[in-house]
């Protein structure tokens, strides 16, 4: 740890500084991203049209809603780009309190990180959203037709891919905990049961009031949850003897 303490206005000062780099590097990522807006958009919704009906199709019903959700999902491109530089930001700014020899895991975590949040968010995107798409298609009739609207879907897209890219951080973020000394895989072991009624609450919260959509994200939280017991386990800090 460093020997020194650093006052806590200092503290304040280097988090404003990080916080103005990672918007610039949004700001950035924004910029690039609103030029190909209209093909990440469709991008986007193309496992919503796989699964419509012949006669389907989107809609808006504001005059601004289109122009908004190019710029909303403008802005979502633009944090997946910009997401190395804001989490070696996170990391720059927890380093300090970090011995010298946890410091050379800066680029690594930077690397492994910006892997597991892509990663959790093309699960979503290829394993989820199919599947999810295709049970809601299936309360289609002939008198209830799907008119979806490119507002509520990009909310929609937009907290699952997410909520996806979080959660795949879980063996990243129990690495570093275990490595620092907070857990390990002992503790984490006894609180499988605890783990299991966290996984199901945070599905609940975090997608449709259906079955499906949420035992495909509690299913691969608690499978990440196994995987961070190994984790800590193989790599967490050794006990002293």
């Amino acid at each position: 740890m460093a020997d020194e303490k650093i006052p806590f206005t200092a503290h304040l000062e280097e988090l404003r500084r990080r916080l103005i780099v990672c918007f610039i590097a949004i700001g950035i990522g924004f910029i690039l991203s609103y030029i190909f807006s209209k093909r990440i958009y469709y991008l986007l919704m193309q496992p919503l049209l796989d699964v419509l009906p012949p006669e389907g199709t989107f809609i808006f019903t504001g005059l601004t809603e289109a122009f908004f959700t190019y710029l909303k999902v403008s802005l979502l491109a633009g944090i997946f780009i910009a997401s190395p530089v804001v989490l070696y930001q996170l990391w720059s700014f927890i380093a300090p309190g970090l011995y010298e020899k946890e410091k050379i895991y800066a680029y690594p975590f930077v690397i492994f990180s910006t892997i597991s949040f892509v990663g959790g968010a093309l699960f979503g995107y290829f394993a989820v959203f199919p599947i999810g798409f295709k049970f809601f298609m299936g309360f289609a009739t002939e008198a209830i037709r799907p008119l979806p609207s490119v507002k509520e879907y990009l909310s929609f897209s937009a907290k699952l891919l997410i909520s996806f890219g979080v959660l795949f951080e879980l063996p990243l973020f129990v690495l570093f905990l275990s490595k620092i000394g907070i857990v390990n895989a002992k503790m984490l072991s006894s609180q499988r049961k605890y783990a299991l009624v966290v996984a199901f609450i945070a599905s609940a919260v975090f997608t449709p009031p259906d079955v499906i959509t949420q035992l495909m994200m509690a299913l691969p939280l608690l499978v990440l949850y196994e995987i961070s017991i190994w984790v800590a386990k193989l790599f967490g800090r050794k006990e002293e003897s």
